[in-house]
């Protein structure tokens, strides 16, 4: 059987560069090589692409997966012996990887790829648009409101107005477009609004402001599918820093958090987390992969929090460990992305395009 030629592009122009080469390590290392012909390409923080060759073993060190030989001609990377890649898996993080920039190019180019596609990537990733599609679900969520750096800059008072007025402290204030909780702060008062506001803005024009949940558990669902769907049981990400909230530091320093996996409470809520999560998949027109993140709180209320369109993904990840706590391995977790890439893109192929 002939090999297929798989690309997979890492690093990126994002805040979250260097998780997405964890995340490319332990992916390469997991492929079959026997099946698969493996590419690294290797997008540095000023946009620059490179690929390296063929990889048939192991990569000891995350630094093996940089170069310093980049092609301006980003197409002619997606090629190998004249023909495009099979299947290319874009394990980028936050912003033109996460957010259906890279998803477009990989359209035009008419190659398969792993993952949500245009849409399902923009309003994964936009805080907003998600919040507003979860809304048209009815899936509950917490009190939140929105804004642009412009209105802020015009009447900061306004906004502090309605924030008082309408949520309640703590709250959480959030850039719109980026992930692995940069730039968010916990906010517990009024002056503390105003600083973590600017803090915001330095990453994104776009800010959510979102109600805490106080003292609740942290819920997440592993979530895979296109035509058909398939869930979790919920895990539980457990803060065991002196921090006040799950920060970017919590989430990526050994020791600051634990996962539990299955979450430790009433097995009876599991269905509803599961279906939640589901919901939420359609929600965004997800395809290939989800985590859906909930807050589940001391009063028994659950709000679902945001859905990531491409979680950690190394083997000590939540997503693939909540995979492994239903039997699936961490090589079958990625086989079957593989498989829904292909599927998704024959279903698009099969179109009409003109009458």
């Amino acid at each position: 059987m002939t090999k297929q030629n798989i690309g997979i592009v890492y690093g990126g122009k994002s805040a979250e560069h260097s998780i997405s080469l964890l995340t490319a390590k332990s992916i390469i290392n997991a492929i079959d090589k026997e099946k698969y012909n493996v590419f690294p390409i290797f997008i540095s923080l000023e946009g620059n692409w490179a690929k390296g060759e063929q990889i048939k073993s192991e990569i000891k060190d995350q630094n093996e997966l940089r170069f310093t030989n980049f092609n301006s001609d980003i197409s002619s990377l997606l090629f190998e012996d004249g023909r495009k890649f099979d299947l290319v898996f874009p394990v980028l993080h936050g912003p033109n990887g996460e957010d259906g920039t890279i998803q477009g190019f990989l359209e035009i180019m008419d190659i398969a790829y792993v993952g949500n596609n245009v849409l399902s990537s923009a309003s994964g990733m936009d805080k907003v648009v998600m919040k507003q599609l979860f809304a048209a679900y009815d899936l509950p969520q917490l009190p939140y409101t929105h804004f642009i750096e412009y209105t802020w800059k015009k009447n900061k008072e306004a906004v502090v107005k309605e924030v008082n007025d309408n949520l309640k402290y703590p709250v959480f204030v959030k850039p719109a477009n980026l992930g692995s909780s940069v730039g968010i702060s916990r906010c517990n008062d009024e002056a503390e609004l105003v600083k973590g506001i600017e803090e915001a803005l330095k990453f994104d024009k776009r800010i959510v402001i979102e109600q805490g949940a106080v003292g609740a558990k942290e819920i997440e669902v592993a979530v895979l599918g296109y035509n058909e769907v398939k869930t979790t049981d919920p895990g539980e990400i457990v803060n065991i820093s002196t921090t006040e909230f799950y920060d970017y530091e919590t989430k990526y320093t050994d020791g600051q958090s634990r996962m539990d996996i299955p979450a430790p409470i009433d097995p009876n809520l599991y269905p509803e987390f599961r279906k939640m999560a589901a919901t939420a998949f359609r929600a965004i027109s997800g395809s290939g992969l989800v985590r859906a993140d909930f807050f589940y709180t001391k009063e028994g209320e659950i709000f679902i929090n945001e859905v990531n369109t491409m979680p950690g993904f190394t083997p000590f990840s939540m997503f693939p460990s909540l995979w492994a706590n239903m039997n699936v391995s961490y090589p079958e977790v990625i086989e079957e992305l593989f498989r829904l890439a292909i599927e998704r893109y024959e279903d698009r192929k099969n179109l009409l395009t003109e009458e």
